[in-house]
Parts: C-alpha cells; structure tokens; sequence
C-alpha cells in the first residue's frame, strides 16, 4: 500500500485540528488593549497547541518520508495518533478558559502524554513494517528525546494538582525542545538533489 493517502488525510486532519482551535480564539468585548488582558491565557494556550500540531506534522512528515511500505497495522496506529491529536483544540479551549485550574491542565498533560504514546506506537509499527534494517529504524535508536518528553508530561501530570503553572512551563519546555525537527531522521536519509 502506498502512503501518499496516508499523508493526505493527516495533514488534513491537523489542518481541521488548527482551525477548530482559532475559532475558540473569541474576540474581546470592547475596543482597547486592555480588552485583550482577559484573553491572554486562551491565546497563550493557542500558540502552544498550534506549536504542538506543527511539532507533529513536521515529525510525522519525516517518519513517512524514511519509509516505503505502509500497512494496516500502521493506518491504525496513525489514526491512534490522530485522534488523541483531535482531543487538542478541547483540552487547548478549556485550559485556556481555566488557567489555573488543575483538572484542566493535567488533562491537557494527559493528551500530550497519550499523543506521544501513540506516537511511538507508530514508529514502531513503521520499522515493523519496514524492518529492522529501514532507515527509520537506524534513526529512531533509542530514541532519549521522546521518553524524556514522555516524563516530562507525566510530572507535569502529578504537578498540576498542586502547581498549575508549573506544569504548564514543563508542557512548553518540552514543545521547545522539540521545536527544531527531529535531525534523526535527517541524518540518515540520502541527500537529495537541488531544487526538490
């Protein structure tokens, strides 16, 4: 089976997931900069689901980028992916609405986690598919940055019952570490000519 439909209907999904989110961004009552004061929490969760999505397009870009086959097993595990992704503009909404309030954010936390968990499931049903021996599976290695991330989620998890705030710096310094795509992969594919 081929991936280019694979690929398709993700970037559509995350481009509904994108526009499901801007349109929670509602515009403030009245016509001064002061009126944006109360709607700095929605937005600041905004940026940092938008930054999210464009973390996971750009990373699942790359993993269908290394490989050649695609199976059922891996149509699954992406829909996986996806639907926890589809959970972001909701958990996204309410945290912003509620910032700091701990239901909110450890839920928030909560999808991130099972987004990343999902995430690894496809990788590895790609290199299943792939082989041992695939490019994907050369690079993915050990793959320290994800389960580093994955901790990181989980403490922010645990703090959110007792510093809100502090899980929310640890869900955007994880976003910050993956901000600059995955090299990984980068790195052990063929340079391709110029001009592709």
């Amino acid at each position: 089976m081929g991936k280019s439909r694979l690929e398709a209907f993700s970037d559509g999904v995350l481009a509904i997931i994108i526009t499901i989110m801007v349109l929670e961004l509602k515009v403030p009552h009245g016509d001064g900069f002061a009126a944006l004061h109360d709607r700095l929490p929605v937005f600041l969760n905004y940026a940092l689901s938008f930054i999210y999505v464009g973390i996971y397009w750009n990373n699942h870009h790359h993993l269908l980028h290394s490989v050649q086959r695609v199976s059922g097993g891996i149509l699954w595990a992406n829909l996986h992916l996806l639907f926890w992704l589809s959970l972001l503009p909701f958990v996204t909404a309410w945290m912003g609405e509620n910032h700091t309030a701990s239901a909110p954010t450890a839920l928030y936390g909560g999808v991130l986690l099972l987004a990343a968990t999902a995430y690894v499931v496809l990788e590895w049903a790609l290199i299943r598919a792939n082989g041992q021996t695939s490019l994907l599976a050369q690079a993915v290695g050990a793959d320290r940055k994800g389960k580093i991330s994955m901790l990181m989620y989980a403490a922010g998890i645990a703090l959110a019952f007792v510093l809100p705030w502090a899980s929310q710096v640890l869900y955007a310094a994880v976003a910050l570490i993956w901000l600059i795509p995955d090299r990984r992969i980068e790195q052990v594919m063929p340079k391709e000519p110029a001009g592709d």
